[in-house]
C-alpha cells in the first residue's frame, strides 16, 4: 500500500510541475519560439496604415513602429489584414498577437486584452482651409446654421458631431480616401476627428488644410498597442516602448509619418 501511494504521490506531482511548466509558457515565449509576431492591421486609416491592394504591403507609422517591434524581439513580423468592424472578432479569434495601426483605448477592448503604455494622447479637433481655420476654434462657432460639416459614416467622428452640432449642417460622406479633397475644394467646411489624423493631411496638404488645435483637443482619448492577455508581453512592449521614447527612434518615424 505504501508503495502505491508513493507511486501515486510521485504521479500528481509529476502531473503538477507538467501543469506549471505549461502555465509558464508566455505569450512572449510563443511569439520568441514561432520566430514571428502577427500584427493586426485595418489598413485604411492613414497614418497608421495604409494597404497597397496593387502590391499586398502596408504601409504607415505604425507599420513602422511594427518592424521596430519585430526587430527589438529578434523575430519577422507578418501583418494580418482585418477591418474596424471584424477586429474585436478577429482578436478573440486569437488571430493576431498585437493589434496596431490607430487604435484607440476603450474600455470593451480593456475586457478583452490588454493594452501598451499609450502612444500618443488624441481627441476629436476641426481641419479646415487654412484661410478659414480661425473661423473653426470652437463648437459654438462651427454649431452654426450655414457651416457644412463633413463626416465619414458610422463611426467617432459621426457620432461625435451628431453629439455636439444641432444647428450647423452635417454632411455624409463615405469615401475616406478623397474626403479632405472635399474640403479643399470647397464642398465642405471642416471635419471633426482624431488630432493626428488632422496634422497627417495637413501636411499632404500644405497651405491648403489646417489643423486647429490638434494639442488642444475637444475631447480626450489615447491610442496605444491592444494585445492579447500576456504580462510578459505587455512589459516587453512597454519596455521597448520606454527605451523608443527616450532615445529617438519613436520621435524619428512620428516626424516621419506626422510632421
Amino acid at each position: 500500500m505504501l508503495r502505491i501511494l508513493t507511486c501515486l504521490a510521485a504521479a500528481l506531482l509529476l502531473t503538477a510541475n507538467a501543469a506549471q511548466a505549461q502555465q509558464q509558457t508566455s505569450r512572449l515565449d510563443e511569439i520568441m519560439k514561432r520566430g514571428a509576431l502577427r500584427v493586426g492591421m485595418t489598413g485604411d486609416y492613414a497614418p497608421f496604415s495604409l494597404f497597397d491592394g496593387a502590391t499586398s504591403k502596408f504601409k504607415g507609422f505604425d507599420v513602422d513602429m511594427a518592424e521596430a517591434l519585430g526587430k527589438a524581439l529578434g523575430v519577422k513580423v507578418e501583418f494580418v489584414k482585418t477591418a474596424w468592424p471584424q477586429l474585436t472578432k478577429d482578436f478573440e479569434a486569437d488571430n493576431f498577437d498585437i493589434a496596431m495601426g490607430g487604435v484607440s483605448i476603450t474600455l470593451d477592448r480593456q475586457k478583452k486584452g490588454l493594452f501598451s503604455t499609450p502612444i500618443m494622447r488624441e481627441g476629436k479637433t476641426p481641419i479646415a482651409r487654412c484661410g478659414d481655420a480661425t473661423k473653426f476654434e470652437t463648437l459654438d462657432k462651427i454649431d452654426q446654421p450655414g457651416v457644412h460639416v463633413i463626416v465619414n459614416p458610422g463611426g467617432t467622428n459621426e457620432r461625435f458631431a451628431r453629439a455636439h452640432l444641432k444647428n450647423a449642417e452635417i454632411k455624409v460622406y463615405s469615401d475616406n480616401v478623397t474626403i479632405f479633397d472635399q474640403i479643399a475644394k470647397g464642398d465642405a467646411d471642416l471635419m471633426m476627428t482624431d488630432a493626428s489624423e488632422t496634422r497627417y493631411q495637413q501636411k499632404l496638404h500644405p497651405g491648403v488644410l489646417c489643423a486647429v488645435h490638434p494639442d488642444h483637443p475637444f475631447d480626450f482619448a489615447e491610442k496605444a498597442y491592444w494585445l492579447q492577455r500576456d504580462e510578459a508581453l505587455k512589459d516587453f512592449v512597454d519596455q521597448w516602448l520606454h527605451i523608443s521614447m527616450e532615445d529617438g527612434s519613436y520621435r524619428k518615424i512620428y516626424a516621419a509619418w506626422f510632421e
